[in-house]
């Protein structure tokens, strides 16, 4: 039905960026909300940023000034870039879509496999 992939995770250094991209494919008619979680070691999985489809976004306080969530509604994809990396954001980070897919009725929520991202101090 809905499969997502995800790319760019990574080991960075205190202080660098990455770019997270969520990409998905299949007989999608329309993405809703498109969101990123990332859970550490030993840890809950927290949501990070979300953005929905009027392009209103937010994001977890941790993160708020560092981490800018985008879109590209003609890709079916979704970014997240994260600046200013510090060891405390090093995760497994997860990005999910809530989609109508063609002959399903309702909106549906997928995720992606996860990606790691590990910041070295």
């Amino acid at each position: 039905q809905v499969q997502l992939v995800q790319s760019g995770g990574g080991l960075v250094q205190a202080g660098g960026s990455l770019r997270l991209s969520c990409a998905a494919s299949g007989n999608i008619v329309s993405m809703r909300t498109i969101g990123w979680y990332r859970q550490a070691p030993g840890k809950q999985r927290e949501l990070v940023a979300v953005i929905n489809s009027d392009n209103s976004t937010d994001s977890a306080d941790s993160v708020k000034g560092r981490f800018i969530i985008s879109r590209d509604n003609a890709k079916n994809a979704g970014y997240l870039q994260v600046n200013s990396l510090k060891p405390e954001d090093t995760a497994v980070y997860y990005c999910y879509v809530i989609v109508k897919v063609a002959g399903i009725w309702g909106s549906h929520a997928y995720w992606g496999q996860g990606t790691q991202v590990t910041v070295s101090s």
